[in-house]
């Protein structure tokens, strides 16, 4: 058993500079979870109920991503209650799964 947090933020969200999605991934390697992965959105709204498409012709993109670990629960309450303060807009899951398998190459 293991469980999968779902952390989804805009795509123009940044931390000193960098992506904040990017920065949740290396935060995740630097406390050793299992594993992440980054998905971006085609289509999205969240709580400011404004509507983000690829569709559309947009200066500033803001497509929503989706930024999921793997892991025992604990450790990812754990790595969630380090990160949580870098988050100002999006949205937080935790949910159980079955892990079938994890290796290397």
């Amino acid at each position: 058993e293991a469980a999968r947090l779902r952390i989804i933020v805009s795509e123009k969200a940044t931390v000193r500079g960098k992506s904040l999605h990017t920065v949740l991934v290396q935060e995740a390697m630097k406390q050793g979870l299992a594993g992440a992965t980054v998905l971006r959105g085609i289509e999205g709204y969240g709580a400011d109920r404004r509507l983000h498409t690829a569709l559309l012709v947009d200066i500033a993109p803001a497509l929503p991503m989706v930024v999921e670990i793997i892991d025992d629960e604990s450790k990812l309450r754990s790595f969630f209650e380090v990160v949580e303060p870098m988050i100002e807009s999006g949205m937080a899951t935790i949910e159980r799964v079955t892990m079938l398998m994890h290796r290397a190459d």
